[in-house]
């Protein structure tokens, strides 16, 4: 079973992504920010990354460059899911290494489909 770390400050945000993805069939761990996530990314290898761009201590851009920053995340899948959604911010997304952006508020359905096409 693929496990996937979902990162969001809103917790109405991160039960929604939960339910969508244990319904799939996936092992989910929530994290509140980009601190949470990269402390519990230390201590448990993830098959996926599914964070939220804006959040306090470390937004989603921050944390996808920290996670690069290790061996064992440097070809992990990393999707960002946001409300942001101008070039901009996605070019410093896939500066930062970045899989894929995705906008909410999410299709469950495309979001699944995104997640097993990437998924190793």
């Amino acid at each position: 079973m693929h496990s996937i770390l979902a990162v969001d400050d809103s917790a109405s945000m991160r039960k929604m992504v939960s339910f969508t993805l244990v319904g799939a069939g996936f092992q989910v761990v929530e994290a509140v920010d980009g601190v949470d996530a990269y402390e519990k990314a230390q201590k448990q290898r993830f098959d996926l990354v599914l964070t939220d761009q804006n959040m306090p201590r470390l937004d989603g851009i921050g944390l996808t460059r920290k996670l690069r920053e290790h061996p064992q995340y440097a070809t992990t899948p990393i999707l960002i899911l946001t409300t942001e959604s101008s070039d901009q911010m996605k070019q410093a997304g896939r500066a930062a290494g970045a899989t894929g952006w995705l906008v909410k508020p999410f299709d469950p359905n495309r979001l699944i489909e995104v997640i097993r096409k990437v998924i190793r």
